[in-house]
């Protein structure tokens, strides 16, 4: 296939890129590298598959002229939500960017768009009753990124119903890996940490609890989903929810200094947990990666 990855130069982007790739798709990339980096695509350029990197903002007016000559089959829209803390005064740009992407693949005929939603953002802040979540939950958005991540959501749902633009939303959990922004996750934060021999800062007494799930699940709910689950979101986790002290006593061992505390964050949530039942049943996927390997992987790539 010929498959269009926007955001192809960030965490998860240059991963499925890589995976592509292997698969023997024709991919183009196009990311105006605001968060991502070409180092990312280090191993996807010297794997001389067919891959063309375009640094282009999806929001530029050539964005549709791009789709409309490269005619992918399939465009993934990860670059919506930059990492880290969401910035308020970047939701105009998402929802611009999101509805670009939808009219291109619209006036184009692409047969499939798949985006990543921030799972915990969109669903807020839930009782530990109804753990792990499943997609009928409501939403109860958290913060600029929440209502951004709902908008989204509803864009696509919108030119489904209105264009036939199929789509498959995956609201992902925690996702860690290599190549992950220091910014952009807990896992990332502490494994610098850790490398550097120094005791991370714990948001709050560190008794959240967090879904977490390696990279290289997470971009095969991607692939799976360029040809599966159409019409939905469906939510990417392991079901087993992990304390925030706990995973940086699992990633820097017994002996590593104890994290100290600063305050917490405003939106930040209690506990996360997603159930994968849909997944299981509308993308034939499920996670295989423990907690312990996925983290020992990280470690072993130095990043």
């Amino acid at each position: 296939m010929r498959i269009l990855v926007v955001g192809g130069a960030g965490f998860i982007g240059s991963h499925l890129v890589d995976r592509l790739l292997a698969e023997q798709h024709t991919v183009d990339v196009v990311d105006d590298l605001s968060a991502g980096s070409l180092a990312n695509l280090a191993d996807a350029r010297a794997a001389g598959g067919e891959l063309k990197i375009h640094h282009l903002d999806v929001c530029a007016p050539e964005f549709p002229a791009l789709v409309a000559m490269r005619t992918p089959d399939v465009v993934y829209h990860l670059g919506w939500a930059p990492p880290g803390r969401f910035d308020p005064a970047v939701a105009g740009r998402a929802i611009h960017g999101t509805v670009q992407v939808l009219e291109s693949a619209r006036a184009a005929d692409v047969a499939k768009v798949v985006t990543a939603l921030p799972a915990g953002a969109l669903y807020g802040e839930v009782p530990a009753r109804d753990l792990p979540l499943k997609e009928g939950h409501d939403w109860q958005p958290v913060g600029a990124e929440g209502v951004v991540a709902r908008a989204v959501a509803e864009l696509f749902a919108l030119y489904r119903a209105r264009h036939d633009v199929e789509y498959t939303a995956l609201a992902l959990a925690n996702v860690y890996g290599s190549r992950q922004r220091v910014d952009g996750g807990v896992v990332a934060a502490f494994a610098v940490a850790a490398q550097r021999g120094e005791a991370p800062v714990l948001h709050g007494d560190g008794k959240q609890s967090r879904d977490f799930v390696f990279i290289d699940d997470v971009v095969d709910a991607f692939v799976r989903a360029a040809t599966r689950g159409g019409g939905l979101v469906v939510n990417i986790g392991t079901g087993t929810p992990t304390r925030i002290v706990d995973l940086w006593a699992a990633l820097a061992g017994a002996d590593a200094a104890a994290p100290s505390r600063g305050p917490g964050r405003p939106d930040d949530l209690p506990r996360l947990s997603l159930s994968p039942t849909r997944a299981r049943i509308q993308l034939a996927w499920a996670p295989w990666t423990d907690l312990a390997d996925g983290l020992a992987d990280l470690r072993a790539s130095g990043s």
